[in-house]
């Protein structure tokens, strides 16, 4: 049977020039590789080594890269390897057959958050309303799916995001902060749904994944196995559970290891252990 990856992509498998934390004597730096480039500017990368391995992985495994991103914003990502068949976008909204959007799975996304979720236009109400432009630098709408907005981290106030948390809850959303973005998810609105029609399309057996952000939470719970790099919100918050191994590893490397993970257990090779 196929081993499924599903990975996040920002701040996990690739980074931005700011997010590299990059600690080590410059002559000791890692060789990168430009995976993505955006208005003519290079944007992301993940070390040379990192894009060997993805390779590789691609011949072991299917890989399924499982981002928060709009496909636009995915679409312009060149990642290393065989192209993959199957890709997530939108926090599980959209689901990529061969660079294809799969419309049956979308429509049976909006259902699900018709009935569950307070309408988009309630949120962005709010967030049009509460969140103070002197640290609003945008807002956006993600494929009429889910908010975010760009912000000036310095100053922001520091209960904003935790008390928009407690507004969105009970109206069936999810808050989470990455970086300078805050978004606003419906709950339903999941990675691990997608995950999960993948593997039933596939007929994996075993899933292993990995993610930084709370919005990664339920991907990696519904995995087999799972990792986390040593920055982003679920290391801040020291989240884990019993099949999630906590690296060590920040920055870029931490993307060089979790494939490297990826790529052992993908051949059955015996994986370090889990946090505790």
């Amino acid at each position: 049977m196929p081993v499924l990856v599903a990975s996040d992509l920002d701040r996990t498998l690739i980074y931005s020039a700011a997010a590299l934390a990059l600690t080590m004597p410059d002559a000791r730096a890692p060789r990168l590789l430009c995976v993505e480039v955006h208005e003519s500017r290079p944007l992301s990368y993940m070390t040379e080594t990192a894009a060997q391995l993805l390779t590789d992985l691609g011949d072991a495994a299917v890989f399924v890269p499982t981002t928060t991103r709009t496909r636009k914003q995915y679409q312009r990502i060149n990642l290393p390897g065989p192209q993959p068949a199957y890709a997530i976008c939108a926090n599980g909204g959209h689901l990529l057959v061969d660079g294809a959007t799969d419309h049956d799975w979308h429509a049976r996304v909006l259902a699900r958050l018709a009935d569950e979720c307070a309408p988009l236009d309630e949120i962005r109400e709010h967030l049009m309303r509460t969140a103070d432009p002197v640290w609003v630098r945008k807002h956006r709408i993600a494929e009429d799916l889910f908010a975010y907005l760009v912000v000036e981290r310095e100053l922001l106030p520091e209960d904003w995001v935790k008390e928009l948390a407690a507004w969105a809850e009970p109206r069936g959303w999810t808050v989470s902060l990455q970086g300078r973005k805050i978004y606003a998810v419906p709950k339903p609105l999941t990675k691990s749904a997608a995950v999960r029609e993948v593997a039933r399309r596939t007929g994996a057996e075993l899933t292993l994944a990995a993610g930084d952000s709370l919005l990664d939470a339920d991907l990696l719970l519904a995995a087999d196995r799972g990792w986390r790099p040593g920055h982003g919100e679920l290391a801040d918050s020291q989240w884990t559970a019993p099949a999630i191994t906590a690296l060590p590893e920040r920055g870029v490397l931490a993307g060089e290891r979790i494939t490297r993970e990826f790529l052992r257990a993908a051949r059955g090779e015996t994986p370090a252990g889990p946090s505790r």
